[in-house]
């Protein structure tokens, strides 16, 4: 008998106390291993999670954790190799592996990127602006984010073993937050795969990912208000899980990816012989082969225009003829698929039928159908293989119409160089869809495709698709924790968020911020520079260098008639450039560059004569890691001589961690 696939849960591996039940290599049909969870106990699973694996992220900056996610993909793209060797048991060809393998190592990468580009290097997430909370100044209030304190349980579909789990775990690791993940089990020796590659590399922290072959038992009925589930399969399994009582009790964060009947529409600017033609019928003969079509996001729906359909059945066989395609994950699988097929059929006709290898594995022939779009079926049926239904339309409304009745769907494409028709289109069926991707021979060649989810975007779909979203770059981290509005006084604020917070004590020094390295440096050090009088020579000598000549500042019969200014004004980029005169402190020191300035606004006008004082105060510390500085973020506020702050912003500067020889 062949070997039982392994979990690894509680800090160790477990094997399961039963037989279990076969998995066949979908090529060949050989049996090649046996799967249970029998043995597990999942309460403990769950405890060990929140006990060890909980703590041990939340001690790591969210940099710590982008760093780690960076290892950890680099360690598997260095053995990629050994899983694409497990990846063509499940009837996936080279390419199918590299889209499934290297497409979950790049969720990584993209995560490690955005961990470090996006987050503070801190435990604490602080979300939007200061909010006043009273009229004297002294009540504030701040929304922050920290992780759940639970487990993020997480389920995860046949078709996608690799990028499916580590699609999921990013976002969840880079939160803080451990997972358990547990894979459809006709590929789920694949998912075994990768995890024995990550416990061998011993990067990720102990009780971080724990792995489930099988069943997940009672764990549901251990989750509470801390714990989260991700979900991806059919609808109906989602709705069971979803209404499971422990998860409706505690209100348990659940989001699912179900069935998904995306479409892809041709322009009616884009007959035969235009270039979006021929992208039309590639990408849809690339959606049906494909993984064999085991996509949630492949062209299920294509939508032609009704004089087209001839000329897109016969472009579209020609290129299926000659595209290889692998097997279907089960025979199972290729059963569900084929009593699809025979009810799509009912609603239309097969318009090409491919050829599958003979043999014992799981292998379907790629069948293109024309249906009618005012039946029901073509909007109902979801063939989980390589399968799409050619539907004509006549009219733009009609088009929306006929998307819509997916009921929900992960993605749809637009193939059109019209870009009033794209704005009708994608504006009608936006509310129905998670992603819609406008293809034409302009971004063609960057394109990442109808079907590829970007770790960057949103990935998930109203209504039948589920109404989760999974990924969404930083939507995907904060799905992981707990917003909560902070209300205090500005002091207090700035203790517990770490930034300082306008109201609360600046601590003016002897010596000049910019003279202090990133160690000396403290939340609240503050300069106080000026006044410095504006004249009408420096307008004007600014207007004449810059060639900015603006009537408001160069007119003063028309400046008097503005009914802002009434009277000629400094140039805004001028009370910047001369506030940056006062604050900055010229000799080589710490501070090695100024990289940005955010959320600038002029608040009120500066007229000839109006002396202006800056005040500069250390606003946010941020080291980086990998490197031998850090980017300091300054409270920039200018005032004239009434004390009316005249411009507010941030200054964003890179300072050294050490004071170096440049000084």
């Amino acid at each position: 008998m062949s070997a039982a696939l392994r979990s690894y849960v509680t800090g160790a591996w477990h094997t399961p106390t039963d037989e279990g039940r076969p998995l066949h290599d979908a090529t060949t049909g050989e049996e090649i291993a046996h799967i249970s969870s029998a043995g597990i106990d999942f309460a403990a699973m769950l405890d060990y999670g929140r006990r060890v694996g909980g703590p041990a992220l939340r001690a790591l900056t969210f940099h710590q954790r982008a760093a780690l996610l960076k290892q950890l993909a680099g360690y598997l793209k260095e053995r990629r190799g050994e899983l694409y060797a497990v990846s063509a048991h499940t009837g996936a060809t080279e390419n199918d592996s590299r889209f499934d393998v290297d497409g979950g190592i790049g969720v990584l990468y993209a995560y490690a990127s955005l961990g470090r580009r996006e987050l503070p290097n801190d435990t604490v997430y602080v979300e939007g602006p200061v909010v006043p909370a009273g009229r004297g100044g002294t009540f504030v209030a701040q929304h922050v984010a920290t992780p759940l304190r639970g487990v993020a349980v997480q389920v995860n579909a046949f078709n996608f073993p690799v990028w499916g789990p580590l699609e999921k775990f990013a976002p969840a690791f880079l939160a803080g937050m451990p997972s358990v993940v547990k894979p459809a089990s006709p590929t789920a020796y694949l998912t075994a795969k990768l995890t024995e590659l990550i416990v061998e590399s011993g990067i990720l922290p102990e009780g971080a990912w724990q792995f489930v072959a099988g069943s997940l038992g009672d764990a549901f009925d251990h989750l509470t208000g801390q714990d989260l589930v991700a979900f991806t399969g059919s609808a109906a399994t989602a709705a069971t899980l979803r209404a499971h009582p422990v998860i409706v009790r505690n209100a348990v964060r659940f989001s699912a990816e179900a069935d998904s009947l995306n479409f892809s529409a041709l322009g009616p600017d884009a007959g035969p012989g235009t270039p979006e033609f021929d992208l039309y019928v590639g990408q849809l003969v690339t959606e049906m082969t494909v993984k064999a079509g085991q996509k949630c996001t492949a062209i299920r729906r294509a939508f032609v225009p009704e004089q087209w359909v001839d000329a897109v059945v016969e472009a579209a066989a020609a290129k299926l003829a000659e595209t290889p395609i692998g097997a279907l994950a089960s025979l199972e699988q290729r059963e569900e698929v084929r009593r699809s097929i025979k009810a799509l059929a009912a609603a239309g006709r097969i318009a090409y039928e491919g050829t599958a290898p003979d043999g014992p594995g799981a292998y379907q022939a790629p069948v293109l159908l024309v249906g009618d779009p005012e039946r029901a079926e073509p909007h109902e049926v979801e063939a989980f293989g390589p399968v799409s239904t050619v539907l004509p339309y006549t009219a733009t409304e009609q088009l929306i119409d006929y998307a819509a009745r997916g009921r929900g769907s992960l993605a749809g494409s637009v193939v059109t160089g019209d870009r009033a028709f794209a704005r009708e289109v994608v504006l009608g069926v936006a509310p129905y869809h998670g992603r819609v991707l406008v293809l034409t021979q302009a971004d063609a060649q960057e394109s990442t495709g109808h079907g590829a989810p970007l770790p960057q975007l949103v990935h998930g779909g109203p209504g039948r698709a589920g109404g989760g979203e999974e990924l969404g770059g930083l939507r995907g981290v904060l799905h992981h924790m707990q917003r909560t509005a902070v209300q205090a006084d500005p002091d207090t604020l700035t203790a517990i968020t770490g930034r300082w917070v306008p109201g609360s004590a600046r601590t003016v020094t002897d010596v000049h911020p910019f003279r202090k390295d990133l160690s000396e440096l403290k939340i609240g050090d503050t300069i106080v520079a000026g006044p410095r009088v504006v004249t009408q020579e420096d307008v004007e000598h600014f207007a004449e260098f810059t060639g900015d000549t603006f009537y408001a500042h160069m007119d003063a019969e028309a400046a008097a008639k503005n009914p802002l200014f009434g009277e000629r004004v400094a140039h805004g980029y001028l009370v910047v450039s001369l506030a940056a005169g006062l604050f900055v402190d010229p000799d080589p020191g710490p501070v090695l560059a100024n990289f940005g300035v955010d959320d600038l606004r002029f608040l009120s006008p500066v007229k000839f004569g109006d002396a202006l004082t800056v005040t500069l105060t250390c606003k946010q510390i941020t080291p980086r890691d990998t490197a031998d500085y850090g980017e300091v973020r300054w409270d920039a506020d200018v005032t004239r001589q009434d004390g009316t702050s005249v411009a507010r912003y941030d200054v964003l500067t890179l300072v050294a961690k050490k004071k170096g020889a440049q000084q």
